[in-house]
């Protein structure tokens, strides 16, 4: 515990020990639903965020007498794992330097790369100041504890300029991210695109019919209980397939899922004829206000083009219907944009303790910023939109 004039500084090794009540008081209001208690909640206390994994909880909250003004989800990492934005050229750097670039002080949502982070502020409070105040906190943290540096990834983008004044040093990347440009039916989004991909998507989503599966979108109360722990089972199956290594949830996560937090769960099943308690196929969305994010999607056998329908076609239809303004539909994957998804711009942000780790990303950031721009530029100078849709998309 620390004090601070009227307010009081503490730091937590579980969010557990944080009321839920405080924190979504602050967490509520935000767009993004990442930083709400009962996920990160669910994270620590399904085995899938603890020290063992290399993800050790050092949340910071700040209180004036007895009520929470801000908080700051926050990690001690061994490792850059689940993070999304790869910096092992950094570790590798700092090795090169002899400087120990692990432990390192990570604020993010773990294992989520979906834009939103930021420190959790009171509205009563001047955010300017209660800014200063966390990061002096941060700082001195980490000086007295050794840790090499603070990041910041996948940050709200009006924060990111509040860091920067607080001298955090930014670091472009990208996202593939569909925009809901006032479309009324899927055939409105379809008309964005050439000729040639417009029949593309068609034959891919007669493909799903062909093979006989029937589609269901289910949202908050209408997905049966059952189907939670299947999630883990599609999830599993994925990253076993694909992904060695990345299977970073449990299955007790997605279990607990329910009741809790099914409220912001939507999952697009997959059944094939008469068998409608027995998904083939399964992706696993969250909404929150009015945008939709994809985070896993598994497939017991292969059907041709059931994954775009399902990761990307059927949550589309549904964020149409819905008025949703925005689909993330997860990390990776530079077919999204054949379906509709420019690259669009994110940042980390990044601070370092030591002088040398500090000059040289200083030095070196704004040509790797330039790198990472013209590759967003490229990739959406070659979308399979109309020429009217490019120039919107380039402007």
């Amino acid at each position: 515990m620390m004090k601070n004039s009227d307010y009081t500084l503490n730091w937590h090794t579980q969010i557990g020990e944080i009321p839920k009540t405080a924190w979504d008081a602050l967490a509520q209001p935000l767009q993004t639903p990442f930083l709400e208690w009962d996920w990160l909640h669910n994270l620590e206390t399904s085995g899938s965020v603890t020290p063992r994994t290399g993800w050790q909880p050092c949340h910071l909250t700040l209180w004036k007498n007895k009520t929470l003004v801000s908080a700051a989800p926050l990690y001690i990492k061994g490792h850059s794992n689940g993070e999304f934005v790869f910096d092992q050229q950094w570790a590798d750097l700092g090795y090169r330097l002899g400087v120990k670039y692990y432990p390192k002080m990570l604020g993010m949502t773990p294992f989520t790369p979906a834009v939103g982070y930021r420190f959790l502020i009171a509205p009563t409070e001047e955010e300017a100041k209660i800014t200063d105040i966390m990061v002096a906190a941060i700082d001195h943290f980490c000086d007295r504890q050794k840790i090499s540096g603070c990041h910041f990834l996948f940050v709200d983008p009006n924060w990111k300029t509040l860091m920067e004044n607080h001298g955090f040093t930014p670091w472009l990347h990208y996202s593939y991210i569909w925009s809901n440009k006032n479309f009324t039916t899927f055939n409105d989004y379809l008309q964005v695109f050439n000729a040639n991909q417009r029949r593309n998507i068609k034959r891919e989503r007669q493909s799903v019919n062909k093979a006989g599966l029937q589609i269901k979108v289910l949202k908050g109360e209408e997905i049966p209980h059952y189907l939670y722990p299947l999630i883990y089972r599609f999830y599993s199956s994925t990253c076993d397939k694909f992904y060695w290594g990345s299977k970073y949830l449990t299955r007790q996560f997605f279990e607990q899922l329910y009741p809790d937090y099914s409220n912001r769960v939507m999952l697009v099943t997959a059944y094939q004829e008469n068998d409608e308690h027995k998904p083939v196929g399964m992706s696993f969305c969250l909404n929150k206000n009015d945008n939709l994010y994809g985070r896993y999607w598994g497939s017991l056998e292969e059907f041709d083009c059931l994954h775009f329908e399902a990761c990307y076609y059927q949550p589309i239809e549904w964020a149409i219907n819905n008025n949703i303004k925005m689909f993330d539909p997860g990390a990776g994957g530079s077919h999204k944009r054949r379906r509709g998804f420019p690259a669009t711009p994110n940042h980390s942000l990044h601070r370092f303790y030591n002088q040398k780790m500090s000059y040289i990303l200083r030095s070196y950031i704004d040509e790797i910023n330039e790198m990472e721009q013209q590759e967003i530029e490229a990739i959406n100078a070659d979308l399979p939109f109309t020429k009217r849709e490019i120039t919107l998309n380039l402007t």
